[in-house]
């Protein structure tokens, strides 16, 4: 069992206590998919050994996306794909953040502002690609993830985009490649990105709850080369499922304190912070998305949607960088089938059980 459920098998009921009738209701859920992983409140699988017949009963895993235990095998099979879809020439990793004065109102109106943020990181880096000063391209490609937490787990809201280097143009026809080291300028991004973010607050009628002082100063928008389209993956894919904080990062949970390892902006000395049990709890809630919100995102000649199939997409960039078209071999993938541990043979599957009617309390199973 990992040390962030037995944490909140500990001391989630006194969380409830305290702050339960001001807790969002998927906050709550996602307390009891935790309990409930990897026990019958989630279900129970049933296989027996085709070779000795013993019988092996497996609870389930909850598949939250918050939970800890569930992410890496996501994190595995989303890069499996990804490689299939990996497109030729160079790429870029940009970053929007936003300022810390505007995260008390982000957190009170997650839905409205995540979206905000997509839209308006996504029209910046459009706007500025189709500037016949940069690529003059009007159908950019790239893809996002949303990210909300910092290295001690405080709320610092921001999206990660891979961004391939070019754009299409409606006018030509033709994939436009920008610079290998230079996508779009990061001063220009900052304002375009700033204003748009201020005119869907303006439609939301959001405008009036954001402090004045944050239309006056600079947003941080980072965008650094990344090389090809795998290695842009590579370095990404460990954060695309990754939760707040994992199990490996936690030291020890003691007389109601939580320690964890963490490093500076910066810096490779590893470091030591510790909370008091009831904070680290709200500090991880904190970071838990709105009920169906779309955390990854795909935009331009990257979107599954794109008139132009993927094969047409390399074929063209491609041309444009007079580069050979790369192979993209698929690995083929042995299944894996569980075994007995007694005897080795295969286990066949039997029967699923579904979990019990939900019950009031958080208990597992």
């Amino acid at each position: 069992m990992g040390i962030i459920k037995k944490i909140f098998q500990q001391h989630a009921h006194e969380y409830l206590d305290r702050y339960g009738d001001r807790m969002p209701e998927v906050h709550r859920k996602v307390i009891r998919a935790i309990l409930n992983c990897k026990t019958d409140g989630c279900g129970i699988t049933r296989f027996q050994c085709e070779k000795c017949g013993a019988n092996h009963i497996f609870p389930l895993s909850c598949g939250n996306r918050h939970c800890p235990n569930c992410q890496y095998n996501k994190s595995r099979l989303w890069l499996d794909r990804q490689k299939q879809k990996q497109l030729p020439g160079h790429h870029f990793m940009v970053t929007f953040t936003m300022p810390g004065q505007i995260r008390d109102f982000l957190r009170s109106h997650q839905k409205k502002g995540y979206g905000a943020m997509f839209a308006a990181a996504a029209g910046t880096m459009k706007k500025l690609a189709a500037d016949p000063k940069y690529m003059g391209g009007d159908l950019p490609g790239f893809f996002g993830v949303l990210h909300t937490w910092g290295r001690t787990l405080q709320y610092h809201p921001h999206i990660h985009f891979v961004v391939a280097g070019g754009a299409f143009s409606s006018r030509d026809k033709l994939y436009h490649p920008s610079r290998n080291r230079f996508y779009l300028p990061i001063k220009a991004m900052s304002v375009i990105f700033r204003a748009k973010f201020k005119d869907l607050m303006r439609k939301n009628r959001l405008l009036h709850l954001i402090p004045p002082e944050v239309w006056t100063m600079d947003w941080n928008v980072n965008c650094q080369p990344v090389g090809h389209s795998e290695a842009a993956m590579k370095y990404l894919a460990p954060y695309v499922f990754r939760v707040a904080i994992s199990d490996s990062r936690i030291i020890s949970c003691k007389d109601r304190r939580v320690s964890f390892r963490y490093k500076k902006k910066g810096s490779n000395r590893p470091r030591v912070m510790e909370l008091d049990v009831m904070e680290f709890i709200r500090r991880f809630l904190q970071h838990v998305l709105p009920s169906g919100f779309m955390k990854i995102r795909y935009y331009g000649f990257m979107h599954p949607c794109c008139s132009m199939d993927l094969d047409t997409v390399r074929k063209k960039i491609c041309a444009a960088l007079e580069t050979l078209l790369p192979v993209i071999t698929q690995k083929k993938q042995e299944p894996h089938l569980p075994v007995c541990p007694y005897c080795k043979g295969i286990l066949v599957f039997v029967a699923f059980y579904p979990p019990p009617p939900a019950r009031s309390n958080f208990a597992p199973g």
